[in-house]
């Protein structure tokens, strides 16, 4: 069960990507970025609460303890610069680059699932998971061959996108373990309320001294993508939490990558038209190889 939760999520955030790289061009700034990710913050909430009261009719469904809700607003605070630098790196990069700092990031759910959970990680799907590293390099590598090498700055917000959405998907597994009767449809519910309050009070000062009259102007032809990339990315994170009640961290985590990774290349030469070579065949090649050992070890 916990690989058809896996697939959806696969599924789901391809979805996403798609949208998010068909609006990143309506992005002008960081606040355009904040507006719109608060909008589809907001959207989620909704949805949660749907969820939520779907699967218990009662509103005592929303009650957690403090600790449960500090692992939700650790989730919340992630996503909030997850969702951001998403946006902005995607238009600054090929497509696929971004999923190459996303797969590195793995290693963050796995160390801390194995130190604070003792979750094993056998020598082969160690070596799986640095197959899937090299696979990664070499898509790197790939992308400075079809666009100029990325820029320091481009870089960093490479980097703080792939580290926040590790540490999210490490609170994902962290409420599962501690979580005895709270379901996935709350966790994610607290999430994008923690997010969207961040978000909310960074698009107020950031766009303090900008025209308001301008500040709605990126949403005139992107609201059907926006709404899209909400239901989306509310059901991408719901099956991934729910995965994670099923999967190990060292299976959920590079196989959820992992396929972005094959998902991405295939939807930037498909949809985007980057062009595909040796070198990208050869990454695809090592990244199967890597979800296979990983998997079946």
């Amino acid at each position: 069960m916990g690989y058809v939760f896996l697939m959806s999520a696969l599924l789901m955030g391809a979805t996403k990507g798609y949208c998010g790289k068909k609006t990143s061009g309506s992005m002008q700034s960081y606040s355009d970025a904040m507006l719109i990710n608060t909008l589809r913050m907001f959207l989620c909430i909704i949805i949660g609460s749907v969820f939520v009261l779907a699967g218990d009719k009662s509103f005592s469904a929303f009650q957690l303890s403090p600790y449960l809700f500090f692992i939700c607003a650790i989730s919340g605070i992630s996503t909030s610069f997850f969702v951001v630098t998403w946006i902005v790196s995607v238009k600054r990069s090929a497509y696929m680059m971004l999923d190459v700092f996303l797969t590195l990031a793995v290693i963050v759910p796995l160390i801390l699932c194995n130190i604070l959970f003792d979750e094993a990680i056998k020598p082969l799907q160690w070596l799986g998971f640095i197959m899937l590293v090299i696979a990664a390099y070499i898509m790197c590598s790939y992308n400075n061959s079809i666009k100029e090498k990325i820029t320091m700055r481009s870089f960093l917000l490479m980097l703080v996108c792939g580290l926040s959405n590790g540490v999210s998907s490490f609170a994902q597994k962290w409420f599962t373990y501690k979580s005895v009767r709270a379901s996935a449809a709350v966790f994610n519910f607290y999430t994008y309320v923690i997010s969207a309050i961040i978000l909310l009070t960074c698009f107020i000062i950031v766009s303090r001294n900008e025209n308001k009259s301008n500040l709605l102007s990126p949403l005139k032809h992107i609201y059907g993508y926006v709404i899209v990339m909400a239901v989306c990315l509310f059901l991408n994170s719901f099956f991934m939490t729910k995965s994670a009640e099923y999967l190990d961290s060292v299976k959920t985590y590079p196989l959820s990558q992992g396929g972005a990774l094959i998902l991405s290349t295939l939807m930037s030469v498909i949809f985007f038209k980057e062009k595909i070579t040796v070198k990208c065949v050869i990454g695809l090649v090592i990244t199967f190889a890597s979800l296979l050992i990983i998997n079946l070890t």
